[in-house]
């Protein structure tokens, strides 16, 4: 199962952020995280983070510049904030706004952000597509990550060459998003 192997996807991505990892699983769903400590350093900032109302679960790479500005605006409308970082105010701001606060947000980031109340996975990327995001879809399940390496480690996924992207990267000496090297999986167009 896709649990077993969270851990393993986790591991392929440690060298992104060797300071905390952690994971988060629902009956559907999973999301695994490794953290380079930036902004919070503190254990305020560990990921999958849950929102305040507990209806949005999110893991998150990058950085929102103007997050101190958007803390600033959520504090009167009651928002309460343990930590100094970003990822705590992206969450309130989801609270507040839903899905629409992503157009608030100036930065370079790539996220997942899971609604258990509607019961569905938002994948989110920065308007200039600085933070990759890739997802790969068999039929019946959805694997991203921010590497393709982190797919890899999921069992149930059959990697295949897809032949377009490798004429592309030969051609081109890069491969051409949405496309990968393999079928089924794409990378997240900047700005979606």
């Amino acid at each position: 199962s896709w649990g077993d192997d969270l851990p393993k996807a986790i591991s392929a991505l440690r060298h992104r952020g060797p300071d905390d990892s952690g994971k988060w699983s629902g009956a559907h769903v999973g999301l695994g995280h490794t953290r380079l400590s930036i902004l919070d350093l503190s254990g305020r900032g560990h990921q999958p983070m849950v929102s305040h109302d507990g209806r949005w679960v999110m893991v998150f790479n990058g950085e929102v510049y103007n997050f101190a500005g958007i803390r600033r605006e959520l504090e009167p409308l009651g928002h309460r904030f343990e930590g100094t970082g970003d990822s705590e105010v992206i969450l309130a701001a989801f609270e507040q706004w839903g899905r629409e606060a992503v157009r608030r947000f100036i930065g370079m980031f790539a996220l997942a952000l899971w609604d258990k109340q509607e019961q569905t996975l938002t994948l989110i990327r920065d308007r200039l597509g600085v933070k990759p995001l890739y997802y790969g879809w068999n039929g019946t399940t959805l694997w991203f990550g921010s590497e393709l390496k982190a797919l890899r480690a999921f069992k149930s996924w059959q990697p295949e060459v897809d032949r377009n992207g490798l004429s592309d990267y030969f051609r081109f000496r890069y491969i051409n998003a949405p496309r990968t090297i393999y079928k089924h999986v794409s990378k997240l167009l900047p700005g979606h």
